[in-house]
């Protein structure tokens, strides 16, 4: 009897393993068939590329100064031309992608982590641990994302971890509240309850049976947030509070442009589209992505 209580249990891990590749797989195949998608990837691949190769596809260091090219139009040599030091602006877009890739990334995954945590935790006990983590974030809400970023940076200093810590605890509520959502919804289905009848802890229900059920919509707001979190960095660094020069992060190369705006706009240009791209890329990805993860746009 026990003989076939075990090939029965293997029987239905079996289809559930199915039932998940073949969701995924139809995921799959929405997203590649949207074509906006498609060149929001494309856009965020390019961003990996040029951060990854950027010693081997620019023809010079982002601090590298050459004081009688100053404020040199866009030419064959400089293809985004130069800055007040002579510096190469094509060269440092470049070096600079790699700054926003970690700052949009880790802050999302430290976000995401900190976040989905807490969401877990009051979505499955409620109670007053409910209350009190949703009142803590309500706290941080109620606060605008900038105006926390300026104070934890004037707080503990302008340098790049500091940045990622004040722009993540700005936008770990809003993933606390989507894994609430999800787990509320979840916590009292069928499997949950098989699980917790098989002799399954709290830790192993909330790990290996609810969060990764719920991972869909986090999947789809962490991709939009990293768009959001290059954003506030580089509103940082506009306004002088975030990364400084000589660091090529966008938003300082923007702010520094703003000053010969009338005479040399393409010191403001090309970083400000270089921002504009790489947010719309996101953007669509990451629209394309809710709208393949959606079950009420299935074909």
């Amino acid at each position: 009897m026990s003989t076939d209580k075990k090939q029965e249990q293997n029987l239905n891990n079996t289809v559930k393993l199915a039932k998940k590749k073949s969701i995924w797989l139809d995921v799959l195949k929405r997203l590649v068939r949207n074509k906006a998608a498609m060149v929001g990837l494309g856009i965020v691949l390019l961003l990996f590329i040029a951060a990854i190769f950027a010693d081997f596809i620019t023809p010079f260091t982002y601090y590298e100064q050459d004081l009688r090219n100053r404020f040199a139009l866009p030419n064959a040599t400089h293809w985004f031309g130069t800055d007040e030091f002579g510096r190469c602006i094509y060269s440092r877009i470049i070096y600079g992608s790699r700054i926003s890739l970690r700052v949009g990334f880790v802050t999302i995954i430290f976000s995401v982590a900190l976040g989905g945590f807490l969401g877990a935790l009051a979505g499955f006990y409620g109670g007053i641990i409910d209350n009190i983590i949703m009142r803590f974030t309500d706290i941080i809400l109620a606060i605008p994302n900038i105006l926390l970023a300026i104070a934890v940076v004037a707080a503990l200093g302008n340098d790049l971890t500091n940045i990622m810590i004040a722009v993540g605890v700005g936008s770990m509520p809003q993933y606390a509240r989507i894994l609430r959502a999800s787990v509320l919804t979840l916590r009292d289905q069928e499997f949950v309850e098989a699980a917790r009848a098989s002799g399954a802890n709290d830790f192993r229900l909330i790990t290996r049976h609810i969060v990764p059920n719920a991972l869909a919509p986090i999947i789809v707001q962490a991709t939009l947030g990293v768009a959001g979190a290059i954003l506030v960095v580089a509103g940082l660094s506009f306004i002088g509070i975030g990364l400084q020069p000589p660091t090529p992060e966008w938003g300082a190369m923007l702010s520094t442009g703003r000053h010969y705006l009338r005479d040399f706009p393409h010191m403001t240009t090309f970083p400000g589209l270089a921002i504009m791209i790489v947010i719309l890329g996101l953007n669509m990805f990451g629209d394309g992505l809710r709208d393949a993860l959606d079950p009420k746009l299935k074909d």
